[in-house]
């Protein structure tokens, strides 16, 4: 099972989810050692990871470096969806974009 990613409210409340069956996006993230990243690598697919309006913009730049070297139609769909998730966050208040690993 991989990462479910979830926009959610202060309350936790959800209001849109991307779920990642087949673990498409754990394979994705670069390695913790790779410093050229200031969030991706910090995913815990194991964890929960929570990002915040003022993150999101970074967030969003970092999943369009790894998605042009997205290789199937599966990983651009899923990154697509991702970051429309990160873009709703970016207009509201008090949203909140969720990695919840296994």
């Amino acid at each position: 099972m991989g990462l479910d990613v979830i926009l959610q409210t202060e309350f936790g409340e959800e209001e849109g989810t991307v779920a990642d069956p087949h673990n498409v996006l754990v394979k994705l993230l670069p390695p913790p050692s790779d410093r050229t990243f200031r969030f991706l690598p910090f995913i815990d697919p194991y964890g929960n990871t929570v990002f915040n309006r003022l993150q999101v913009d970074e967030l969003i730049l970092e999943l369009n470096r790894i998605q042009q070297q997205a290789i199937s139609a599966r990983e651009v769909e899923l990154l697509d969806q991702i970051k429309e998730l990160a873009e709703r966050v970016k207009r509201g208040i008090h949203m909140y974009l969720k990695f919840e690993g296994d």
